[in-house]
């Protein structure tokens, strides 16, 4: 697997910004890939896919009149017309009078992330991985579905203002759901290493759900304690990121932020955060504008510290700029990506479930949606494995429940948190525990 060096990404960054000398400022990022897909369904493969692909993305400034381009092509007649273009954009639009012109140069951020062990898997490599899965599938009369991806991607950002920023990084990413006619399990697993994704675990996990979950049971809406495993809760912190982290919205009022900075939003045990380094995330160590990523701890112990910043609007609000913008154009704001929750001190989901004494267990969510943004009120459907708790044991599977849960009240009434955190994500990367929440809101049934 290859990818663009900083030598051959800066050069056409380079040339991209020569052929938009007109501007009175201009930026361009350009990004490469090599990825490996192998999909599989009805317990066999029946996709495997290899990508290379270059993507440069170039924004400049007319004045305070803004255009952005992007093209897949490199050599110089195609860079050319992708300045003719953007100019071109850039003279039609109006004049933005809150344009605050691109971030200035500054610190160059490096980060880990690069593994050699994902760059030497073979397709054959993830065929192996897809067998152990489909193997625990056929050992128990089910089905498999699912996909694992390996990868590598580069990064570069420059700019007239004085950016200019590099980062490769690997991912690998796994995620397989196994099923019969009336019940299903997930297993997954992200990770920049894919010596860290075990597929045998990933496929008895899954596994391990869906025989569980065969002949589930309604049980009435209500008010219950739960246990949300890791990708339940990695969702919500998802939503907060979106809806309540973002500066903008922060801003303009649109979140909880707006009046509650320096005060208690969630209970003690919950700290929340983003860091672009953190080698136990996907390194991403500079924004969509080349400015270096600050770790910035939104919550701790249960208090609102902070919110993230990017150069537009932390130039409108008088506030840092964090180095949390996403590519332009992005009229939605700034945005955390690299996101943490911090564990807790209970050994295992199963320690979890013996300290319910009438409850529901959650492997995860779909269809979740936001219903009320000052409270992140949630709505959406359980998956994938959805159990009744009684004393301690789980008595019987359930069919999907439907919830609307605010965040804010659900992450006020955790009681415990494993030690063990998973990475999960695909636009957005979370690392979080699972929970035990004392009260959760289930206002219906669901049969998807």
């Amino acid at each position: 697997m290859t990818v663009l060096s900083e030598t051959d990404a800066h050069q056409i960054a380079r040339r991209a910004l020569d052929f938009a000398g007109e501007a009175d400022e201009s930026e361009v990022v350009v990004s490469s890939a090599d990825t490996g897909l192998t999909r599989f369904a009805n317990n066999g493969i029946h996709q495997n896919v290899s990508e290379e692909s270059v993507h440069v993305n170039l924004r400049l400034a007319l004045g305070k009149r803004v255009g952005v381009a992007d093209g897949n092509q490199v050599d110089s007649d195609s860079l050319r017309r992708l300045a003719e273009r953007a100019a071109s954009i850039a003279r039609l639009q109006p004049e933005n009078p809150e344009f605050a012109g691109l971030p200035s140069g500054g610190e160059r951020r490096t980060a880990g992330g690069l593994c050699q062990s994902t760059l030497e898997f073979s397709p054959e490599d993830r065929a192996d991985g897809a067998a152990k899965v489909v193997n625990a599938a056929q050992a128990r009369g089910l089905t498999a579905f699912g996909a694992f991806s390996t990868g590598v991607r580069s990064v570069a950002v420059a700019s007239t203002a004085g950016i200019e920023q590099y980062h490769e990084g690997t991912t690998a990413n796994a995620n397989a759901v196994l099923m019969n006619d009336d019940a299903s399990g997930t297993g997954m697993a992200l990770s920049s290493d894919v010596a860290e994704i075990d597929m045998e675990s990933i496929g008895e996990a899954a596994a391990g759900k869906a025989e569980r979950g065969m002949s589930p049971e309604d049980i009435e809406p209500g008010t219950y304690q739960v246990v949300l495993e890791e990708a339940a809760v990695a969702q919500m912190v998802e939503f907060l990121a979106f809806e309540s982290f973002n500066g903008l919205f922060h801003e303009e009022g649109r979140s909880f932020t707006s009046a509650s900075m320096g005060k208690a939003v969630m209970g003690e045990n919950i700290s929340i955060w983003d860091d672009g380094v953190d080698p136990s995330g996907i390194a991403s160590p500079f924004d969509g504008e080349g400015v270096a990523r600050e770790r910035v701890d939104f919550i701790e112990n249960g208090v609102l510290k902070a919110v993230v910043y990017d150069h537009q609007t932390a130039s409108k609000y008088g506030a840092e700029n964090t180095g949390h913008a996403w590519t332009a154009p992005n009229p939605y704001g700034p945005v955390a990506a690299n996101l943490f929750m911090a564990p807790g001190e209970v050994a295992s989901v199963e320690e979890l479930v013996a300290g319910v004494e009438r409850g529901v267990w959650v492997t995860t969510f779909h269809y979740t949606n936001l219903l009320e943004p000052m409270r992140v009120v949630l709505t959406g459907m359980t998956r994938h494995g959805t159990f009744m708790i009684e004393n301690g044991k789980v008595t019987k599977p359930l069919r999907n429940l439907r919830f609307t849960q605010s965040v804010l009240d659900a992450f006020s009434a955790v009681e415990a948190l494993t030690r063990d955190t998973k990475l999960t994500g695909d636009y957005l990367r979370v690392r979080a525990p699972a929970v035990l929440i004392r009260e959760f809101q289930f206002t219906g049934g669901s049969q998807s």
